[in-house]
């Protein structure tokens, strides 16, 4: 396989086939992102994903049940390429169950409904997509390029079309200051979106990222540990989701919780207000094992 560049999957993509037919993120503008810093963005031809399907096959035979898309935001691809890949992928593939891809809310709202639903039925099943945070004052921080509206509408229309829906949030990006405000909002605009998962992971300060300057020049206050546990519980205090898997096990988590909601929220809290009460942080994940 010819991988370009430091390659990034979803946990829960970790025994599928990852296939690179993006370099780079087409936004690329997040201030507390280091992924795609070092790549310019560019789709790649066919000629090359075909040859690194026809190695991937090589290797595996027809055992691929599962495969995902990357870099940072394939779903930015032209529908028709987007559909050569997939019918490739199940013409080579035979026992080939679902795909998975990343995306922005940028890159599916160019998609109609109708488009998104025609991916479907090429095995696509699911998209990752990354609100990062509710708090439309936030979001205007740390350049992500889209309004929390524009998150509920590209989440809409990826259920609609029949899709799975995975979004991620990070605890700690609204800094000290807008600490709540950032849990509440995030949390308001994740109720519309209604996600058939939500991921919260937590901000880690990169170095070489815009952030991290901000933070090295005392601009933004990273809430500290405590904190960031109390905005979890904020988040799921105002969730309103159903039937929706909450996972915040990463392991940038301080504290790990894995739930579906709303069956087990009042039983999450409960163990959060433990936490936050005794303050004691031998519960909490050591700092040297914690990572992106």
């Amino acid at each position: 396989m010819n991988y370009e560049g430091l390659i990034i999957r979803p946990p829960s993509e970790a025994e599928s086939l990852i296939l690179q037919v993006t370099v780079g993120c087409s936004h690329n503008q997040c201030t507390f992102c280091p992924a795609y810093k070092e790549k310019q963005f560019r789709i790649k031809s066919e000629q090359e994903i075909s040859r690194d399907i026809a190695t991937a096959f090589r290797h595996y035979g027809d055992s691929v049940r599962r495969v995902f898309l990357c870099d940072g935001d394939p779903l930015i691809m032209p529908q028709d390429m987007l559909c050569w890949i997939l019918d490739l992928l199940q013409k080579t593939f035979p026992r080939l169950q679902r795909v998975g891809i990343y995306g922005n809310a940028k890159s599916v709202l160019r998609k109609s409904i109708e488009e998104l639903a025609a991916l479907r039925t090429k095995k696509l099943g699911i998209v990752y997509l990354g609100l990062e945070s509710g708090d439309p004052v936030v979001l205007e921080q740390v350049r992500k390029g889209v309004t929390p509206e524009d998150m509920i509408e590209a989440a809409r229309r990826v259920r609609q079309a029949g899709l799975k829906l995975n979004v991620t949030v990070l605890l700690g990006l609204g800094g000290r200051e807008r600490s709540q405000t950032h849990a509440r909002e995030t949390m308001r605009v994740l109720n519309q979106m209604r996600p058939h998962h939500a991921a919260a992971l937590t901000l880690m300060l990169i170095p070489g990222t815009p952030l991290h300057d901000q933070a090295q020049r005392g601009e933004f206050v990273l809430p500290e540990k405590f904190e960031l546990l109390s905005e979890l519980r904020t988040m799921i205090a105002t969730s309103e989701l159903d039937n929706c898997l909450l996972f915040s096990n990463h392991a940038s988590n301080y504290f790990p919780v894995q739930a579906r909601l709303a069956r087990d929220k009042m039983k999450i809290l409960h163990a959060l207000d433990a936490v936050l009460a005794s303050r004691d942080e031998r519960l909490l994940r050591s700092e040297f094992v914690r990572a992106l």
